[in-house]
């Protein structure tokens, strides 16, 4: 009897060692999830292409005063990734603050390019190779914290003349105004743009925070 209890003690005592080893496997964190989301945000080369517009709004639902108009569109270029250096200046023909039919603004602003592999000419040669990352923006009501239903004729505007300068991918467009309806809008763009790495966690809840006093139209 006495060897058999010796006997039973030990697989007791061995069964109880080994539990604690099974646990800690089970509780180990997996790596393959990390490596897969390093892979998809690996960085690509590319180099600013620097752009000069006048764009002057022509709606039929908002109307914007000069100052604000600016506003709402250096906001659409940051959503873009443009350059830190971006520049909307309002060309105003009347006080500022003031709601104008003919507002119109001079922007001076670079977006990021992918550099394909071996190409070292052409036009943008000279800048320096940057790294860069695809970020996922979308653009709707209150998202950035700004845009207002009213704005869906400024978004449609946005993406038909100035997203093309962007490198873009994955665009889904859901922007369908319709004349004199303020509330009714609910646009939503969704698009995936080429920006500066050093740029690309900067989400519509950080442009939210830094816009909170910014001007309206």
């Amino acid at each position: 009897m006495g060897v058999r209890r010796r006997q039973f003690l030990a697989c007791v005592l061995g069964a109880a060692v080994a539990v604690p080893g099974v646990a800690a496997a089970a509780t180990a964190p997996d790596s393959s999830g990390t490596d897969a989301s390093a892979a998809a945000a690996a960085s690509e080369p590319g180099r600013w292409k620097a752009h000069t517009f006048d764009f002057w709004f022509m709606g039929f639902t908002a109307t914007y005063s000069c100052d604000g108009l600016a506003d709402k569109l250096k906001l659409l270029l940051q959503q873009a990734g443009a350059s830190k250096d971006v520049k909307v200046v309002p060309l105003c023909t009347r006080d500022y603050g003031r709601p104008d039919s003919f507002a119109e603004a001079k922007l001076t602003f670079a977006s990021l390019q992918p550099v394909s592999a071996g190409s070292s000419s052409g036009a943008g040669a000279a800048e320096p190779v940057v790294a860069g990352v695809w970020r996922h923006v979308v653009l709707m009501p209150q998202r950035p914290l700004l845009l207002q239903g009213g704005d869906c004729e400024l978004v449609e505007q946005f993406r038909q003349r100035l997203l093309p300068l962007f490198a873009t991918r994955n665009l889904q467009d859901q922007v369908s105004c319709v004349p004199y309806q303020d509330s009714g809008n609910q646009f939503r763009l969704s698009f995936e743009v080429f920006v500066a790495a050093a740029a690309g966690e900067h989400t519509n809840a950080d442009t939210n925070a830094e816009q909170k006093t910014g001007r309206t139209p």
